[in-house]
């Protein structure tokens, strides 16, 4: 069958989509930047790539019209903490629209457990998605997830942060609601279950895994797989801000991702039974299995997809094309070169930068840029990486974002997501056995030259080490 594919370069989709090829069906991916989506599934001649933004409903007319089954993957929650709900009805509107002009039979939607009297506002939103949704002429397969685990996902992430790094929390008293989470594996074979089962059309179905848990047993049984002995203490006078800065200052995550996440945890989110994982015969797997499947993933280097896939600069919402060619005029860079013996050790070891591995000279300078970064509503440095040595565009890496990386053209550019002063870039590229290291800094008035003439001292210890290691 011919399948359209919405928010291809997210988290859950970038799972999908093998899984849709295997089963030999005819994937168009939807991605806002064409430059993000690489995968190599495009080789094999049942993939396309279409660009196309739900928010600009002129763009929609590249769909074509003969879809037959569609899946509705679009989420905003990450991008800003007051608006994202108008931005997903507006979204969902734009997209029912076109899909009522093509052939497309089914709309598979996954969305959220909405069966509590008050919601949050992110799930609130999740809920009115499918309202616009079940209204389109095409029968609507929802599937409501709540806590979803696995490699690279924010809860796993979230999760992880705080288990290996506070031997003992004061935490807040929604550790004690209650949470049905379910293997992101199940939530696959779900999505990929439901194609044009008539069973299904027009129903809505609950899909969590084997238990329900609080937060504060999923954190407790976290800790015992990974052999750590942790103590937890609720308490009741951490208001939801304070939540969200503790979350934010402890985990990788980004305060916005933080704020709805915490308005969130104060609902619990507990499937109403149903049949639907027998019907598709489909083996719920337990937290406790889908942690550690989680880490097998890891240390396979198998991590197909991470929250931070999720575009973090509103600047780069626009495209990582607008980003692609460095600047000239009007930019402040510290130029480096350097004598390389061996290209590829050099192009492996640039590969390799950042997350666990680090940036091999003076890497505490680098951690404390990350925690004023943090300090001042940046993203850190504690995103780390998808992969320790893969990686494509669109990856995050620590405060940087991938805009191009071409082992071919042995060239590496990183675009700055942490707070500065204006727009910088890092970008290292090898040609003749020299390996050129540049960063880039094209400063916001002022303020921006005075930053970068601040930290200059800085760039000679740094960028200096740096190089001369990428070069040993």
């Amino acid at each position: 069958m011919k399948v359209l594919l919405t928010g291809a370069t997210g988290y859950i989709a970038k799972r999908l989509l093998p899984i849709l090829l295997k089963q030999g069906h005819e994937v168009v991916c939807c991605v806002r930047d064409e430059r993000r989506f690489t995968p190599s599934y495009l080789c094999s001649g049942k993939c396309s790539v279409i660009e196309v933004d739900f928010l600009v409903k002129e763009e929609l007319h590249v769909i074509p019209d003969d879809i037959e089954i569609a899946y509705y993957l679009i989420h905003s929650m990450t991008g800003t903490v007051k608006d994202f709900d108008v931005l997903e009805a507006e979204a969902a509107n734009n997209f029912r629209d076109r899909i009522n002009q093509t052939q497309t039979k089914q709309v598979i939607y996954l969305g959220g457990i909405v069966n509590e009297k008050v919601l949050s506002k992110h799930l609130e939103s999740r809920h009115q998605v499918e309202k616009i949704l079940s209204t389109g002429r095409y029968h609507l397969t929802s599937l409501r997830a709540g806590i979803i685990v696995g490699s690279g996902s924010a809860s796993f992430e979230i999760i992880r942060d705080l288990v290996e790094k506070l031997p003992v929390m004061v935490a807040p008293k929604w550790l004690n609601t209650r949470t049905q989470p379910i293997s992101v594996r199940n939530v696959v074979q779900f999505l990929s279950g439901v194609i044009n089962h008539e069973k299904t059309f027009d129903k809505s179905f609950d899909i969590g895994g084997p238990e329900i848990l609080t937060y504060k047993k999923m954190l407790l049984t976290f800790a015992r797989i990974r052999r750590l002995k942790r103590a937890i203490i609720t308490i009741p006078v951490l208001s939801p801000k304070l939540s969200s800065y503790w979350l934010y200052f402890v985990t990788s995550t980004s305060f916005k991702l933080a704020a709805n996440l915490v308005d969130s945890m104060k609902v619990e989110v507990i499937c109403q039974p149903n049949d639907l994982h027998k019907i598709l015969d489909i083996h719920l797997i337990s937290y406790e299995n889908a942690v550690k499947l989680a880490f097998d993933t890891i240390a396979q280097h198998h991590v197909l997809s991470s929250w931070t896939d999720a575009m973090s600069s509103e600047v780069l919402k626009k495209g990582l094309s607008h980003r692609i060619e460095v600047p000239v005029f009007g930019c402040l860079k510290d130029k480096r070169k350097i004598t390389v013996k061996d290209e590829e050790r050099t192009l492996k070891k640039i590969w390799s930068l950042g997350g666990e591995t680090g940036w091999l000279y003076a890497n505490w300078l680098w951690e404390l840029r990350g925690a004023l970064d943090k300090l001042v509503g940046g993203v850190g440095i504690r995103r780390g990486r998808r992969d320790p040595m893969d990686l494509v565009v669109g990856d995050s890496l620590d405060f940087w974002r991938v805009i191009d990386a071409s082992k071919e053209q042995k060239r590496l550019l990183l675009y700055a997501e942490m707070k500065v002063p204006g727009e910088a870039w890092l970008e290292f590229r090898i040609e003749n056995n020299i390996l050129y290291q540049t960063a880039t800094l094209r400063p916001r008035g002022l303020w921006g030259r005075i930053y970068w003439f601040s930290v200059f001292p800085f760039h000679g210890i740094v960028f200096n080490g740096l190089i001369k290691k990428l070069a040993q």
